[in-house]
């Protein structure tokens, strides 16, 4: 197995591990909302520590229920990383076709096409 094989082997154990251990442990069995997202357990803290406190905007769309609100959350991260993997594509893409614009110059070079020009420097 190479290098980078291992590599991502154990990166990919750690994902899911993860993911499972908090399953596995119960982790967050005692609340109510076991596996409530940061924007509520902010909300939940910040209302403990002052019941007063007024938000300085409201939301621009309001989901009517959290199943919508959790399918435009995965749309969101399936955009994202869409347009993530669409520049790392283009970025291979483009060094690859570098390489093979070397590759044919350097072809060319060494076959001596173009009588009298000079070597091109690569």
């Amino acid at each position: 197995m190479s290098r980078n094989a291992k590599i991502n082997t154990l990166l990919l154990a750690l994902v899911a591990a993860l993911a499972v251990i908090p399953l596995v442990f119960g982790l967050g069995d005692h609340k109510e909302e076991p596996f409530a997202g940061a924007d509520a357990e902010a909300e939940t803290a910040i209302t403990e520590i002052d019941p007063d406190y007024e938000p300085w905007f409201s939301p621009l769309y309001e989901p009517p229920s959290g199943e919508i609100e959790s399918a435009l959350f995965a749309l969101q991260a399936a955009l994202g990383a869409g347009v993530i993997a669409y520049y790392f594509g283009l970025r291979r893409g483009r060094r690859q076709g570098e390489t093979r614009a070397l590759e044919r110059l350097r072809a060319e070079a060494d076959r001596g096409d173009g009588a009298g020009s000079p070597r091109p420097r690569i």
